[in-house]
């Protein structure tokens, strides 16, 4: 990675701003999932163990520029403190006076928390004045919010127009994984992409064409990819208007892109509904595809094997419903199982997948952003990561 990192910087007694990405779910006022707040510790420890003064800061949820109580921080100032073993001052504002003022009672090796960056508009908006006055509270900048890299916000980008700009240990992390799989990937590289629409990830498959060995499409994306080479798919969901796309890109991978060969129907989209195991030519009227079939599962696997390195992003059928969750999992335990392979999981569903199947331990890197890492795979320039300074 040609980004300058906290490694690079002086930063003991500095005062540092770090853009974390703390989106986490919230319960009864309890953290449920802390995974990204694990991610972001050994930033926040190393910048403690040498005597910076942290000031972090993120997002939580979707207030819509106004604050609400439900989407405070302070649930989850209270979890980083119990996995630091430190306190973790917390402050009701993240601009202006108050903030100020909790900044300037740090001491190096203390750590605050500011109050939702999204309880002001203006940070989505990246507007210019609310990035200074981020920007005012600290000496340098750290970005380790990759979850949030692709979005040109104020703390995002904006800030870094005003401070010194450096990465964070997770932030470098993704890039150097995602970057390796990309320009320099052992192989055979195999891609796997699933999830509900083409049309999300048109700009993707264009992009992995370039670079894979084999290409494997599950999910609903795999319907319109069906549709387009003639199949009856009935009641299966189908991007109409991303049909002659799906034509041109499978003859563009002719030889490399693997579509399903049979799949679990429904009767009607719902976790109890009647399923079967059907070729994908013989859905029945009235049905619809939900998973990836176990002939399917078979070959996917068998194109997986000898792999040295591996991109997954979005599962391959409605793995929220049980019943239609064993084509997701099969592919997670046969990631898990590949010798000496670099695997790496696109973040989002496809890491909850991965986790709920018991291998997340045995994968090589699973993302903390599924939209920034899915942009990355399109090959575009996320302006967080464009907003860092560069080594050289």
């Amino acid at each position: 990675m040609n980004k300058k990192t906290i490694r690079d910087v002086p930063v003991n007694g500095k005062r540092v701003l770090v853009r974390v990405d703390f989106n986490v779910p919230l319960e009864g006022g309890e953290v449920r999932d802390d995974t990204r707040i694990v991610a972001a510790v050994p930033t926040i420890r190393y910048l403690l163990d040498h005597k910076a003064r942290v000031i972090l800061a993120s997002h939580l949820g979707r207030p819509k520029g106004k604050p609400t109580p439900e989407f405070s921080l302070r649930p989850v100032a209270k979890r980083l403190g119990e996995l630091l073993g430190t306190p973790v001052a917390f402050v009701g504002e993240c601009v202006g006076p108050e903030a100020e003022a909790a900044v300037a009672a740090l001491k190096p090796g203390e750590v605050l928390m500011l109050e939702n960056l999204r309880f002001h508009a203006e940070e989505e908006a990246n507007d210019p004045e609310f990035s200074r006055k981020l920007a005012a509270l600290a000496d340098l900048y750290v970005n380790d919010a990759f979850g949030t890299a692709h979005r040109a916000h104020a703390s995002t980008a904006g800030v870094a127009a005003y401070l010194p700009a450096v990465a964070g240990f997770l932030m470098e992390k993704e890039i150097d994984y995602l970057s390796r799989a990309l320009e320099a990937p052992s192989r055979p590289f195999v891609a796997i992409l699933g999830g509900a629409k083409i049309s999300d990830k048109i700009g993707v498959v264009k992009n992995l064409l370039g670079k894979v060995d084999r290409l494997l499409i599950g999910g609903g994306m795999a319907n319109t990819f069906l549709k387009a080479q003639g199949y009856d798919v009935a009641e299966s969901l189908v991007e109409e208007d991303s049909v002659a796309i799906a034509k041109e890109l499978l003859a563009q991978g002719a030889g490399r892109i693997l579509l399903p060969t049979d799949a679990v129907v429904a009767n009607a989209f719902a976790a109890d509904a009647e399923a079967k195991v059907v070729p994908v030519g013989q859905v029945p009227a009235g049905w619809r595809i939900l998973d990836i079939g176990p002939e399917t599962v078979k070959a996917y696997s068998k194109a997986l094997r000898g792999a040295k390195t591996v991109v997954w992003n979005g599962p391959m059928g409605v793995f929220e419903f049980p019943r239609f969750a064993e084509g997701t999992f099969a592919i997670a335990r046969a990631l898990a199982k590949l010798p000496g392979a670099v695997t790496i999981i696109g973040g989002g569903d496809s890491a909850a997948a991965v986790e709920q199947a018991g291998v997340a331990d045995k994968v090589s890197h699973v993302s903390t952003g599924g939209g920034a890492s899915l942009e990355f795979l399109e090959g575009k320039t996320l302006p967080g990561v464009a907003a860092l300074a560069d080594r050289s």
